[in-house]
C-alpha cells in the first residue's frame, strides 16, 4: 500500500460533505465501529476512516470561504443530522470558481436567501489541489453543475488526483471522459452516489424481486421529497437526476418497463428525505399486484456512508497504479457507474476488489 493517510478536498461543503466530515470524527476507532455499526466496511485494504484527512475545501458561499472545514460545515443553509463534534481540521475553505455551481434557485428561494457570493477571488484549483498535495478530490456540487464538475475534474487531472463523483453528472461513465483520466494517470469513479439504504436501491432490488418471480411490472415510479438545497435544486434542474435514477432500476431489468422518478421540494423537512416507490404488475393469469412503500431516511448521511467507501477504494486503485474509470466500486456505490450490475453481483465484486 501507499501512504497511510489520504488527503481528501472537499468541492462543495454542504450537507454530504458535513457528514462526512462528522462521520470520519465519530468512526475514529474499531470500538466506535464495532458497537454503533452504520459502516460497509471499517477497514479497506489497511485505511480506516480515520486515515481520511480533509486537507481543503472549496465552496461559493461567504459564509463559509475562509473558515475551516470544521466550522463550515454548520454554516446554514447546511441542515444534516448532526453525527458528532468535529475538532479543528486546519483545512480552509477557498472560493472555488462559480460557472454553473452557484444557479439563482439557490442563491434566493421563496424569498428566503440560501447563500451569497462574497467579492473574494476565486483561488486556483490546479494550484491549491498540487500546494494541499491532494490525492483525492470529492465532488458534492449542486445537481446540474456541468461546467463546474469537469473544470475540478481536469484540474485533478492536471494534479495527479483520483476523482470521486457523487453528482448526477456524467463523468466517469463518460468513455471521453474516462479516457481523460487514464491519459493522465488517475482513476476516476461514480456517478451519482447510490445511498447507503435509499430509494434507489431498494426500488431495484423490489424490482428485480417481482421479476424473478414471474411477475408482467406494467410501471413504476418513485417519487423523492425533502427540505434540503439538493432538493430545490432537483426540482429546477434535475434532468441529470432523472436520467441516473432512472438507469440506475431500468438497467437490471431483462426488459423495458415505463418507470419515473420525480423530486419536490418540502421546505419544513430539512435533511429528511421521503421516497413512495409504487411497482404495478400482474401476476399468475394476469391477477393485478401493486405495492407501495414509504421510505424515510437522513438524506446526508445515506451518502456519507458510501462515500466513505468510494474516498479509500479511490486511494486503493491509486495504490495500484489504476487509471481512468475504476468499475468494480463505482458499479457497487453508483446509480449511473461505466457499467451496471446487479446489486448482489456487485458487492461480490467490491470485496474481490478489496481483497485485491
Amino acid at each position: 500500500m501507499g501512504s497511510k493517510k489520504i488527503r481528501l478536498a472537499l468541492v462543495g461543503v454542504g450537507n454530504c460533505a458535513a457528514s462526512l466530515v462528522q462521520g470520519i470524527a465519530f468512526y475514529k476507532d474499531q470500538k466506535t465501529s464495532d458497537q454503533i455499526g452504520g459502516l460497509m466496511h471499517y477497514s479497506m485494504c489497511g485505511y480506516t476512516p480515520s486515515d481520511i484527512e480533509c486537507v481543503v475545501g472549496f465552496d461559493v458561499d461567504s459564509k463559509k470561504v475562509g473558515k475551516d472545514v470544521s466550522e463550515a460545515i454548520l454554516e446554514p443553509p447546511n441542515c444534516a443530522f448532526k453525527i458528532c463534534e468535529v475538532p479543528r481540521l486546519h483545512a480552509p475553505v477557498l472560493k472555488g470558481p462559480v460557472l454553473d455551481g452557484a444557479p439563482d434557485h439557490l442563491r434566493r428561494y421563496y424569498g428566503k436567501p440560501y447563500f451569497t457570493l462574497g467579492n473574494e477571488p476565486a483561488q486556483d484549483v490546479l494550484t491549491a489541489l498540487r500546494d494541499y498535495k491532494v490525492d483525492v478530490l470529492l465532488i458534492n456540487l449542486p445537481t446540474g453543475s456541468h461546467d463546474a464538475a469537469r473544470h475540478y475534474t481536469r484540474a485533478a487531472f492536471a494534479a495527479g488526483c483520483g476523482v470521486v463523483n457523487g453528482i448526477p453528472e456524467i463523468l466517469a461513465s463518460d468513455p471521453a471522459i474516462a479516457k481523460e483520466a487514464q491519459a493522465a494517470g488517475v482513476p476516476i469513479l461514480g456517478d451519482d452516489w447510490k445511498s447507503q439504504i435509499g430509494a434507489t436501491i431498494v426500488h431495484r432490488t423490489l424490482m428485480k424481486l417481482f421479476e424473478d418471480r414471474g411477475i408482467n411490472v406494467k410501471k413504476s415510479y418513485q417519487l423523492n421529497y425533502a427540505g434540503n438545497t439538493d432538493f430545490i435544486n432537483l426540482v429546477m434542474r434535475g434532468e441529470t437526476k432523472h436520467v441516473t435514477k432512472h438507469d440506475a432500476i431500468s438497467s437490471i431489468l431483462k426488459r423495458d418497463v415505463p418507470i419515473a422518478p420525480g423530486f419536490a421540494f418540502v421546505d419544513n423537512q430539512g435533511d429528511t428525505k421521503t421516497a413512495i416507490i409504487s411497482i404495478v404488475g400482474e401476476k399468475f393469469g394476469g391477477a393485478p399486484v401493486i405495492l407501495e412503500l414509504k421510505l424515510q431516511v437522513e438524506d446526508s448521511p445515506n451518502s456519507a456512508g458510501v462515500s466513505i467507501d468510494a474516498v479509500r477504494s479511490c486511494k486503493i486503485a491509486q495504490d495500484r497504479k489504476l487509471s481512468g474509470a475504476i468499475e468494480t466500486p463505482s458499479a457497487y456505490l453508483f446509480k449511473h457507474p461505466p457499467k451496471q450490475f446487479p446489486d448482489t453481483v456487485a458487492r461480490s465484486m467490491m470485496e474481490e476488489f478489496i481483497a485485491g
